[in-house]
């Protein structure tokens, strides 16, 4: 009866906020915010500065992390590897399958995997995105099996949860054409294919976009176990390619503004209790990623 309510409300709240006035009083009240934060945007270095602009002008920059150099890194991927070896190949009675996700007590179980996305120079680059403190929406390990199903977020789509979306992809096994990496169109184009479809939140097929845009301008992001991905979902089209070779292993880390344009949008899976816990010696600034719905007024 609960989650019947909760939809419920979000659908009420959804329509509401697709009025004109009402969105034109949000834009304002987002602008301001903007304007006010601006002097408050923590201090990048200059390669972080560029790969914030890269992002900003492109929608997407490619690195890994050995380039990032987070002292962290090689821990969390040594966690992550293992915690591969943990996730079933499927889940009995699904159909249509496509993904396994890591339970949350696999999480708990491995929490610096949950908290390399709190590290506090990912939060300073994902802040000077967004322009506004960043919302910390969790992790999300997967498996995307190697199969025919083409559905959800295997159709091309463009994240309208927030104004601005950041998400950090990490490969855990090498992901060539093939391994269905992170596909995307540059966000010069993105613009030019939403008049043309006249797009609303949906799903695209492949057959559709073909006709909106040559597939030569799909961009594809392939690299090796430890390639980073840092993509501008709300900005650009973009999907996971089916793999037919392997199954590929990454983790997402997903961020947002602490009012996102969607107000009900919350996709932390974790309990209070367990977060509490994986952020107990974390600094305020981290822990109020986490717990943005106790800071979210812009």
């Amino acid at each position: 009866m609960y989650i019947l309510a909760q939809k419920a409300r979000n659908r009420i709240i959804r329509k509401l906020t697709q009025i004109p006035f009402v969105q034109a009083q949000s834009e304002l009240v987002y602008q301001r915010a903007l304007n006010k934060h601006l002097v408050n945007l923590p201090v990048l270095s200059t390669s972080d500065r560029t790969l914030v602009e890269t992002i900003k002008r492109d929608g997407v920059v490619i690195t890994s992390l050995s380039a990032l150099g987070i002292p962290s890194n090689p821990h969390f991927f040594q966690v992550a590897k293992k915690l591969m070896s943990e996730i079933p190949k499927s889940i009995c009675g699904q159909k249509n399958e496509f993904v396994v996700h890591a339970t949350s007590q696999q999480i708990m179980e491995h929490p610096e995997i949950f908290l390399w996305g709190l590290e506090q120079r990912l939060l300073n680059i994902v802040e000077n995105y967004l322009g506004l403190p960043a919302a910390y929406q969790g992790v999300f390990f997967r498996r995307d099996i190697a199969n025919e199903v083409a559905i959800k977020s295997r159709l091309w789509h463009v994240d309208l949860e927030d104004r601005k979306l950041l998400k950090i992809i990490v490969y855990l096994n090498d992901v060539n054409e093939d391994g269905g990496p992170f596909q995307y169109i540059p966000q010069s184009l993105t613009s030019t294919v939403v008049q043309s479809l006249k797009y609303r939140p949906r799903y695209i097929t492949e057959e559709i976009m073909q006709q909106a845009l040559s597939p030569s301008n799909w961009k594809s992001c392939t690299g090796l176990a430890g390639t980073v991905i840092f993509a501008a979902t709300a900005g650009i089209f973009h999907r996971g390619k089916i793999p037919v070779a392997d199954d590929r292993f990454a983790v997402f880390f997903d961020y947002t503004s602490r009012q996102p344009r969607q107000p009900f949008y919350n996709t932390l899976s974790l309990p209070k209790e367990n977060l509490l816990s994986l952020v107990n010696n974390l600094s305020k600034a981290q822990k109020n990623c986490v717990f943005w719905q106790q800071h979210n007024k812009i």
